[in-house]
């Protein structure tokens, strides 16, 4: 994403987020009656966002900022901030009909939509509004993750040990208009071809079982 400086050298060809773009902040949806909501973090939302939408009883996905303590932020607010370990993470509230798909399903996609092991940082993003970080609402989604890492750690499907933050459910803050649904709207974008792309297409190829029949 266009905010750092390590693409500073070849933002022609990545082309991130667009600061300063029209359109405002986006609304936060109500949940529908019987509709379970969900919130991960892990790494640009863009990629997140499309990959969890992928799932069979997953309704919606909503890019947002969670996770810190400043009110209604921006995208430019955690890009000035991304040192901060007060501020929000880049990430995507999912809405799921938990008739079809549990949190425990969920959870486990979550650990393969991104690299839960890296620290603050996803491939090439910088800071720590790109941690990766789990949030939970009930006593038992809590023991739900931790049991997740358990079992991803002890399968040695990554080479390193998980450092995604579990962390209670406080606020979640809808991103700008134009974050949503961003990887579907610009298949052509340089970010998207070079590095959202290659993680949907590992997440799917990890989560088929799960995925919605058109994704499969």
């Amino acid at each position: 994403m266009k905010r750092l400086i390590l693409y500073a050298a070849c933002s022609l060809f990545f082309g991130g987020c667009a600061l300063g773009q029209d359109g405002g902040m986006a609304t936060l949806p109500t949940p529908k009656s019987g509709q379970a909501v969900a919130t991960f973090g892990g790494g640009c939302f863009w990629s997140m966002s499309e990959a969890m939408s992928e799932l069979k009883g997953v309704d919606k996905v909503i890019s947002g900022y969670s996770g810190g303590t400043l009110k209604n932020p921006t995208y430019e607010d955690l890009g000035n901030n991304r040192e901060d370990k007060n501020n929000h993470a880049e990430c995507v509230q999912v809405y799921y009909d938990p008739k079809v798909i549990s949190f425990a399903t969920l959870a486990n996609a979550f650990f393969f939509a991104h690299n839960p092991t890296e620290l603050n940082y996803q491939g090439p993003d910088e800071g720590t509004d790109y941690r990766s970080i789990a949030f939970y609402r009930t006593p038992e989604e809590h023991d739900i993750l931790m049991a997740t890492i358990k079992k991803i750690n002890d399968s040695k499907h990554y080479s390193a040990a998980i450092v995604t933050q579990v962390v209670p459910f406080k606020i979640f803050y809808p991103a700008e208009k134009y974050h949503q649904g961003y990887y579907r709207l610009h298949p052509d974008q340089g970010y998207i071809q070079g590095v959202s792309v290659p993680k949907v297409m590992k997440f799917r190829a990890a989560e088929k079982a799960e995925l919605k029949p058109e994704f499969q």
